[in-house]
């Protein structure tokens, strides 16, 4: 029996409201050895009230030393094994911004990035262009055309956007041509197997063309893939965990991914204070509330500390009106961590917090990486956070006699 499986046998059906608050990539590392991390370095008296009020620990999103991408590190939050469902991040752009992902698809993201004349990338992000320029360069390439195989150009916001390849026996077995560093061209797209190398000729080929057609659009000047994949089969959370679930996220990918697993994708405008008075709307409506908060990963991603510090202190100021509401349980966590420091997704586990009446608090009075160590929770895998939140939500049942 899988954890999934148990869930279906004790659940128990209940009024209780559960929310889900995830500040993305929130962990961190101090600049220094024996320094204090953003986290810790941020003034969030909000926050470490929710510790003293509840237990608190360490999450790992996949598994020790395992880097997370969004997707997986998200997946685990909300009750399942990234080992068992990997679903790449195409997929979830797609469906983020309801693109209609059909049998013959196969998705995925994109980055402008900025190339120099040797066609080695220097910046892959683009210098975070405006939406308004990632539209007008989707619209550029939008003229590619590639024998056999559709191509669908779609804007994301700044410098993402996606490309659906649709055609018949086309795989998803393809490598990123994203290599994740500057000072690196972009990688050919190579496939694994027959259907997937089909594919990866269709790839190389809008990738050349893109080069062509840019190449006097610095910073926008090149384009890098990543996570190619199918619609994939998932157990709602709903046919999971007996919920009815809502997201409150900006970004088109989290919303693709909360799509994914069967929650109600809502407008939640565009600032954390649109997003809380979109659940403060919605209250009635829903049990279960997944509220994402973008800019804690991206200041990380950008190595500006001083920036995540100053998102954390701006999440930490809308707590008070989220526990106003009353909800039976409250969960504040991330991801995973994005240390300034490494201007990346680290293997680092993520700090968390558990606010609940069924509480067995701990000695823990602030929240940060080395108090969270110290926690009742522990080290724990985050695929089991939505299990203990339905426990202290009165939604499962006792389990054998």
């Amino acid at each position: 029996m899988n954890i999934h499986d148990l869930i279906r046998d004790l659940r128990e059906p209940a009024t209780t409201k559960i929310v889900l608050l995830v500040a993305d990539g929130l962990g961190g590392l101090p600049l220094e050895p024996g320094g204090k991390t953003e986290l810790e370095s941020a003034r969030t008296p909000h926050l470490d009230a929710c510790v003293r009020d509840g237990v608190c620990g360490l999450s790992v999103p996949v598994l020790p030393g395992i880097t997370p991408g969004s997707g997986p590190g998200h997946l685990g939050l909300f009750g399942y094994d990234p080992l068992q469902y990997r679903i790449g991040r195409g997929i979830l752009e797609a469906l983020g911004i309801h693109f209609e992902v059909g049998p013959r698809d196969v998705a995925t993201r994109g980055n402008f990035c900025t190339v120099d004349g040797a066609g080695v990338i220097t910046d892959r992000r683009a210098g975070r262009p405006t939406t308004e320029r990632c539209v007008a360069m989707c619209q550029k390439l939008q003229k590619i055309r590639i024998e056999g195989v559709e191509v669908f150009v779609e804007p994301v916001r700044e410098h993402r956007f996606v490309v659906v390849f649709r055609g018949d026996g086309l795989g998803d077995a393809v490598n990123d041509t994203d290599p994740q560093l500057t000072g690196h061209k972009p990688l050919p797209a190579k496939g694994a197997d027959a259907a997937s190398e089909k594919t990866a000729r269709a790839v190389n080929d809008f990738v050349m063309q893109a080069a062509k057609i840019l190449k006097d659009d610095a910073p926008t000047n090149m384009v890098t893939l990543r996570g190619f994949a199918r619609y994939p089969k998932i157990g709602t959370m709903q046919e999971v965990y007996g919920l009815k679930p809502v997201a409150i996220a900006v970004y088109p990918m989290y919303k693709g991914l909360a799509q994914l697993v069967g929650m109600k994708v809502v407008e939640a405008g565009s600032s954390l204070d649109d997003q809380v008075k979109t659940m403060e709307k919605l209250w009635n409506d829903y049990d279960f509330f997944f509220l994402h908060y973008k800019y804690t990963d991206s200041t990380g991603e950008d190595g500006n500390f001083a920036a995540k510090v100053e998102m954390i202190e701006r999440f930490d100021s809308v707590i008070p009106k989220v526990r106003a509401l009353k909800p039976d349980v409250l969960i504040v966590t991330g991801d995973h961590s994005t240390p300034s420091k490494m201007k990346s997704h680290s293997c680092h586990p993520v700090p968390t917090v558990l606010v609940a009446k069924t509480c067995r608090t701990d000695p823990v009075t602030e929240f940060g990486e080395s108090q969270c160590l110290r926690g009742g929770l522990g080290q724990f895998q985050a695929m089991y956070l939505l299990p203990m939140a339905l426990a202290h939500a009165g939604r499962l049942g006792k389990f054998g006699a």
